[in-house]
């Protein structure tokens, strides 16, 4: 699914240079590299404010605290995600409600438009860019006005993504992303960030992201240990942010040749009816396609055989994790496209460094083993 050895073959001179210059200054907590990192991310996004953080389980978790957020708050979001996205929300005092998907994953607009007239006292909203595949801008920024939602977008897999031209993460009260490795922009260990155009909310972040300090020693609220470090923020800036783009568009490239020569009549790939329009340009973190549920582990296993890696993104639906049974959570109606996407969904590899040569043995795999069924 990833291949970090090609990787790091690409960025090596750049990642030692990184390295080598964070030892040489001697500061390796919240110095020049998370600063320049940081202004560097924010120009890229169009956003003001950029906030890096030790995780994007915190960005989420900072984002809702710094945004108002008080215990007991409901928060409606998605029922599909990591769990990360959910713990986030508990972890800031928060009680999530779940609504139903769309077919490909992505919230259903329209059931959180019922959802919230049902339970008017919502206030926040934390959404996903599912699979890098970016949600209705008009529509997102149409339901955040009609019930003046706080929103926190969550593009941990969406960087680079776009809608009606527009950025993911532009609509909502912040912007926050991961820097897992495994992510579009991934660093080598944990990271992330908050992104805004609210000066307010960002001077918050930064605050709770260093135990909650005003200046030092001087501790205004209760924070949290949260705080992108200058190792990581120099290889981000140095060796990884300036081959976003064309990492980005090979993943486009990649994408586009499954889905031009795909064949298979009982694996559906994700991608709706318009993908290839310019008003959506998803950024393809993953490649999700559907299966019967029957089907899922023999295809698995056939790909596994075949030297093919796979993932399942996200087998159980995060209202059914034993976890939130400790915690208060609920419902709003059946969650039965999710339900269903989750038995169904598997994702193949689409990561920069697949050749042309690989993408069409994903392809011929896929076609043996249906032939074999």
């Amino acid at each position: 699914m990833n291949d970090f050895g090609r990787q790091w073959d690409d960025v090596r001179d750049d990642a030692l240079q990184a390295f080598d210059a964070v030892g040489r200054s001697g500061w390796y907590i919240l110095g020049a590299q998370v600063r320049e990192f940081e202004a560097a991310l924010g120009a890229s996004w169009r956003l003001p404010n950029a906030i890096g953080v030790a995780s994007g389980l915190d960005a989420i978790e900072l984002a809702l605290r710094a945004a108002g957020m008080r215990a007991g708050d409901r928060v409606l979001t998605t029922p599909l995600s990591a769990f990360a996205t959910t713990l986030a929300i508990v972890r800031a005092g928060g009680i999530p409600v779940f609504c139903d998907t769309t077919e490909t994953g992505l919230i259903d607009f329209d059931e959180a438009r019922a959802a919230l007239r049902a339970m008017p006292g919502i206030r926040f909203f934390v959404p996903v860019h599912l699979y890098g595949f970016p949600l209705d801008n008009a529509e997102l920024k149409s339901l955040i006005d009609e019930f003046d939602l706080i929103c926190i977008e969550d593009c941990a897999q969406s960087i680079g993504a776009e809608s009606g031209g527009i950025a993911t993460g532009r609509q909502g009260a912040a912007a926050v992303t991961s820097f897992y490795p495994t992510k579009n922009l991934g660093a080598m260990g944990d990271g992330g960030a908050v992104l805004t155009a609210d000066q307010l909310l960002a001077d918050r972040v930064r605050c709770l992201r260093d135990y909650g300090q005003t200046a030092k020693y001087r501790h205004a609220e209760i924070g949290l240990n949260s705080r992108l470090d200058e190792v990581h923020a120099a290889l981000l800036n140095g060796a990884f942010l300036p081959r976003l783009a064309g990492w980005t568009e090979r993943r486009r490239q990649i994408a586009a040749r499954y889905l031009n020569h795909w064949q298979s009549k009982r694996i559906r790939p994700l991608a709706p009816a318009g993908w290839g329009s310019s008003e959506w340009r998803p950024c393809w973190h993953l490649f999700p396609v559907r299966v019967a549920a029957t089907e899922k582990a023999s295809l698995m296993a056939w790909l596994r055989s075949d030297g093919i890696g796979t993932g399942e993104h996200y087998p159980i639906l995060i209202p059914n994790q034993e976890a939130l049974r400790t915690v208060s959570s609920s419902c709003f109606g059946a969650l039965e496209r999710a339900d269903r996407l989750s038995a169904e969904e598997l994702s193949i590899p689409i990561h920069p460094y697949l050749t042309d040569d690989e993408v069409d043995r994903v392809l011929a795999s896929i076609a043996r083993w249906e032939a074999g069924q």
